[in-house]
C-alpha cells in the first residue's frame, strides 16, 4: 500500500499520515481534512431564548428526526450588523458541540424566515462542488463517530470543538459520484430502517426472553402441564388428609386453634362446576377457577393448607438472623442473607421467620419483582425482618418449598393480586393470600415439577 502524506502550506512540512488513514478509498478519490473544505467554521450566538426578539434562533433542542420544529423555534436580539455572521442559509450544515447530542448534526434544507443558530452549535459552510447530503451522509457515518469520539473533551459535559472537527479526515469522491452516492443510499434507507427495527425488535426480545420463559415456565408447572402424570404417586387428596393429621397433633399440642380444622372442600360436580364446601354450605366457585388441573390434584385455599406469619418462641439472648428487604434479592430464585443479632432485639416489631419457612414480598414493587425465598441455615434456625413479608410454614413435611416458591412467584399469583395504598407504596390487600386458590399436586410430583424447573433453568443460563 503507497503511504499517505499531509503536506502543511503554511511552513512546507510534509508528514506521512499512514496512521491516520482507516482504509483504502477508490482511485480518483481524496482523502481530505473537514477544515480544507470547509469555507467556515463558525460558532452560534450566545444570547437568551425569549418569546419575542429580533430573530429566531435555532438549538439542538429544536431539531428533531432531522426536522426542525419552528414552531418552536424562540427569539433572541441581536445587533443588527452580527446578524450576517450568524445567518442560516440552505446547504448550512450544524454540529451539536456539547452536551449528551454532542456530535448530532442537521442539514439545512430550508429556511422559512430568517434565523441564526445558538452558541453550543457550529456552522459549517463549503464549496458548491460538494454535495451537502453526502457530506451529511459522512456525519453519520461509524467513520465520523470514531474522530469525533477521540477528539471530544471527557469531562461532565462532553464537548467538542471546531478544531476537532476541521482536523477529520473524510474520503471525497468526485462530484458525480457522490451525488450517485447519496442516491444509492436513499433508496437502501427503507430496507436499513427495516433492518434496524427487526434488529431492536430482537435485542428487545433478548433481554426480555429469559424472563418470558420463566414466566411461561412457571404457569405451565403449577397447571400440571411441566411433567407427566404418575397414577403410583397417590393423589393430592391423601395429601389433605396428612396435613389434617398435622393440625390435629399441633392442636393436641396446644399450638394451633381447633378452628385452624374448619377447611374448606373443593370439588367438581357432575355438571362440570365447581363447588366449596365449609361446614354444611355449599357454594358455587366455578367462576373463581383460573385453570384446569390435572384430576390426582386439588383445588384448596392457601390458609387451609399454610400456617400464615407464624411466631417463634426464643431465649432473648439466642442468637438469630435479621433480614431487611435490601438483603433479599429479586430473583426467581431463593437468595438472600442476613445479619447475625440477639432474639431480644428482633422478636417484637418485625415478622418472624425459621428455617424451612417461604416468604415474599408483600408490597411494589417487591412483590412484582418476586422478592421472595426459602430460609434455610439460618443461626439457631430462627430469624425475623421487615415487616413488608407474608411468611408460609407448612404442616410437616406435606408440601416442597420449591414448588410453593414457584407458585408465589407465578404469573397466575403476581398478576391477579389486588393492592392498597398510595400509588407509590402499595400493599396486596389483607385475604388475597390467604383466599388465593392453590393448585395442588401429589408430593412426588412436587418434586419432579422442581427438578424440571431447575434442569431448564440450568440449560438457560448455559
Amino acid at each position: 500500500m503507497s503511504s499517505y502524506y499531509e503536506k502543511f502550506l503554511a511552513t512546507g512540512e510534509v508528514k506521512c499520515i499512514d496512521d491516520e488513514i482507516p482504509f483504502e478509498i477508490p482511485q480518483g478519490w481524496e482523502w481530505e481534512r473537514w477544515g480544507n473544505i470547509a469555507l467556515s467554521i463558525q460558532y452560534g450566538y450566545n444570547a437568551p431564548a425569549i418569546e419575542r426578539g429580533d430573530i429566531k434562533m435555532i438549538r439542538i433542542s429544536d431539531i428533531h428526526d432531522n426536522v426542525v420544529q419552528w414552531k418552536d423555534v424562540p427569539f433572541c436580539n441581536i445587533e443588527a450588523h452580527d446578524i450576517d455572521t450568524y445567518l442560516l442559509k440552505e446547504n448550512d450544515i450544524l454540529f451539536a458541540r456539547t452536551g449528551g447530542t454532542v456530535g448530532k448534526s442537521f442539514l439545512v434544507q430550508f429556511v422559512p424566515e430568517p434565523a441564526i443558530y445558538a452558541g453550543y452549535l457550529i456552522r459549517t459552510r463549503y464549496s458548491q462542488e460538494l454535495c451537502p447530503q453526502y457530506l451529511k451522509s459522512f456525519m453519520e457515518s461509524q467513520l465520523y463517530w470514531e474522530q469525533l469520539k477521540s477528539g471530544t473533551i471527557a469531562t461532565a459535559q462532553p464537548n467538542c470543538n471546531g478544531k476537532t472537527l476541521g482536523r477529520m479526515l473524510l474520503p471525497i469522491p468526485p462530484k458525480a459520484e457522490q451525488t450517485r452516492l447519496v442516491q444509492k443510499l436513499a433508496s437502501l434507507t427503507p430496507m436499513f430502517q427495516r433492518y434496524a427495527k427487526a434488529q431492536q425488535d430482537l435485542n428487545n426480545l433478548n433481554e426480555n426472553i429469559d424472563d418470558k420463559l420463566r414466566k411461561s415456565l412457571l404457569q405451565e408447572a403449577i397447571q400440571g402441564k411441566l411433567v407427566p402424570q404418575c397414577s403410583d404417586e397417590g393423589t393430592a387428596q391423601e395429601l389433605l388428609e396428612q396435613i389434617k393429621l398435622e393440625k390435629q397433633k399441633l392442636i393436641k399440642e396446644g399450638k394451633l386453634k381447633k378452628s385452624a380444622l374448619s377447611d374448606s372442600v373443593i370439588f367438581k360436580g357432575d355438571d362440570n362446576k365447581y363447588f366449596e364446601k365449609i361446614g354444611k354450605t355449599v357454594t358455587e366457585v366455578t367462576d373463581e377457577i383460573p385453570f384446569e388441573i390435572p384430576v390426582t390434584w386439588q383445588w384448596v385455599r392457601i390458609k387451609d393448607i399454610f400456617q400464615i406469619n407464624p411466631k417463634n418462641i426464643a431465649e432473648d439472648n439466642c442468637i438469630s438472623a435479621f433480614i431487611p428487604m435490601e438483603k433479599i434479592c429479586a430473583t426467581y430464585w431463593s437468595e438472600f442473607s442476613y445479619d447475625e443479632v440477639q432474639w431480644k432485639a428482633i422478636k417484637t416489631g418485625y415478622t418472624h421467620f425459621a428455617d424451612g419457612d417461604v416468604a415474599f414480598a408483600k408490597i411494589t414493587p417487591c412483590f412484582q419483582n418476586r422478592k421472595s425465598a426459602i430460609f434455610c441455615n439460618l443461626p439457631n434456625g430462627i430469624g425475623a425482618g421487615t415487616t413488608e413479608l407474608k411468611v408460609l410454614r407448612q404442616f410437616g413435611e406435606t408440601i416442597n418449598r420449591w414448588y410453593l416458591l414457584f407458585f408465589l412467584e407465578s404469573s397466575y399469583f403476581i398478576d391477579e393480586a389486588i393492592f392498597k395504598g398510595t400509588a407509590n407504596q402499595q400493599r396486596i390487600i389483607s385475604g388475597y393470600l390467604e383466599n388465593k386458590l392453590f393448585p395442588l399436586p401429589p408430593l412426588q410430583e412436587q418434586a419432579r415439577i422442581e427438578k424440571q424447573i431447575k434442569a431448564i433453568a440450568s440449560i438457560m443460563r448455559g
